[in-house]
This record gives structure tokens, C-alpha cells and sequence, in this order.
């Protein structure tokens, strides 16, 4: 009897335990869930810098962000949500979470095949785009992209001049490829090669592409060329897929357009 008691203590007294410590961890996960959402949100507007060239040690990234507008996007008919329409949606695009809106079926599209080179499976109906202006005219546009690579979804930014062509910086916040090899497209050198090049063609098709190995000056079309990834062939073609995704006719293509043709006037 003493045995089983002392049995019956002993389960008591872990149950105990795991209860008390459960009641630990999920008041921690509650404390600590504003923290964060806090911090994504900095990481987010300090990628959203980085891209833009606006990074600056003096400023803080919050002060520094103030100057980025953030506005929405139709992909559908390729043009800014307007206030009523933003509120008639209920959608604040400050708060907006394109990651998620891409999975709900009521506000994103499926795509497959030849219609998702980008391997994206979902595009959400709206999308957000941060703006840099100077009064009314806007100086450099980011963009948000993704699409896959070799064993992840990347996730990135790029920014585009008031040409709305000219690259000033593009890089990924989010990638799983492998380190030295697909995961090089976190290193900084590669990433300088994108400033200056050109994403369209004469035609206004987005042609920008990671070449096969190094870009040869002499290519007619080594403005529209970065270096490729060395010995991660399905890594670089998977980022060629994705900007050329979300900088053409699917993506943000007419956009673009329409803003180009609205600067020439």
C-alpha cells in the first residue's frame, strides 16, 4: 500500500509540474508576442531600407522609415487603393499581411503552371508597395517579391528609381538555400551587383536575369544581366523567375508602366 501511494505521489506531483510549467510557457508566449510583432516589424522596415539605400547608422530605423509612404496595390486592375476603398475592405495597409492574405482564398488567386514561374502556388490580391516621394513626384519605389529557389520560398524587396527601370537594390530577408552556394544571395557583394541595372527591354518586357556564371561586358544585353550563383543553377533560376514574375504583366508590370508614362507626360 505504502508503494503504491508513494506511485500515486509521484504521478501527482509530475502532473503538477507539467501544469504549473505549461502555465509558464503560454503566459510567456502571451508576454512576449507584442515584443515580437515588434521587432518583425523593425526587420521589416530595416530590409525595406536596406533595398532602398536608405539605411543610415545616425537615424533610427523607425525615424528613418517616416519618409516611406505605404500604399496598396490592385494586381487585378494595377492601381492604388483608394481610402474608400481601403475602408469599404476594411484593410489598413499598415497592418496588412500579405504572407497571410496570399493563403485565404477570398482575397488572393491560385496560379499554376505556365501562369506561376515563381512557384508561388497563391498571389494575394493586393500587395503592399512602399513609396519615397518629394512632394507629389515619387523618387524610388520597393517592391515586395518572392518566389522559389532551390528548398525555400524567398522572400524579399526591391527598389526601382523614378524611371521605374533602373535597380537600386535588391536582396532577400527570408530564404533557406544552402549556405555557400544558394544562400550566397545574402552576401553583400552579389547583392551591390543589382544597383544600376535595367529590369525592361525596349519592348517594356522584364527581362533582368542572373546570368550563367559571370556577365560579360561585351553582352548587348549586360545591362539586364547579373552575375549567377556559382554551383546553384536551380537557386538562380529560381530568382530570375521571381523578378521577372513580379516585375511583368502578373506582377507589377503595368504599374510600373503607367507610372513611366505618367513621368514622360
Amino acid at each position: 500500500m505504502a508503494n503504491n501511494d508513494s506511485i500515486q505521489k509521484t504521478i501527482t506531483v509530475a502532473l503538477s509540474l507539467c501544469l504549473v510549467c505549461s502555465v509558464f510557457v503560454a503566459a510567456a508566449a502571451v508576454g512576449l508576442k507584442p515584443i515580437q510583432k515588434a521587432n518583425k516589424d523593425l526587420d521589416r522596415k530595416r530590409n525595406i531600407l536596406s533595398a532602398a539605400g536608405m539605411l543610415d547608422s545616425n537615424v533610427s530605423i523607425d525615424q528613418a522609415f517616416e519618409t516611406i509612404e505605404t500604399r496598396l496595390v490592385n494586381l487585378e486592375t494595377s492601381s492604388f487603393l483608394t481610402a474608400e476603398e481601403l475602408s469599404s475592405a476594411g484593410i489598413d495597409p499598415a497592418t496588412y499581411d500579405q504572407q497571410a492574405a496570399a493563403k485565404d482564398p477570398a482575397m488572393s488567386v491560385a496560379l499554376n503552371g505556365a501562369n506561376d514561374p515563381a512557384s508561388i502556388k497563391r498571389r494575394a490580391n493586393y500587395s503592399s508597395i512602399y513609396l519615397v516621394k518629394d512632394g507629389d513626384q515619387i523618387e524610388r519605389i520597393i517592391l515586395p517579391v518572392h518566389g522559389y529557389g532551390l528548398w525555400s520560398t524567398m522572400y524579399g524587396f526591391i527598389a526601382l528609381e523614378n524611371d521605374f527601370d533602373t535597380i537600386i537594390g535588391f536582396g532577400f530577408y527570408d530564404q533557406g538555400e544552402t549556405p555557400g552556394l544558394g544562400g550566397e544571395v545574402d552576401n553583400p557583394n552579389w547583392k551591390a551587383l543589382w544597383k544600376g541595372k535595367k529590369v525592361y527591354n525596349d519592348q517594356g518586357e522584364a527581362i533582368i536575369q542572373l546570368a550563367k556564371s559571370s556577365v560579360d561586358s561585351a553582352d548587348p544585353l549586360a545591362i539586364h544581366k547579373v552575375d549567377g550563383l556559382s554551383g546553384a543553377t536551380l537557386t538562380s533560376r529560381g530568382v530570375t523567375n521571381l523578378v521577372q514574375y513580379w516585375l511583368g504583366n502578373e506582377g507589377f508590370g503595368p504599374l510600373l508602366a503607367s507610372l513611366r508614362s505618367e513621368g514622360a507626360q
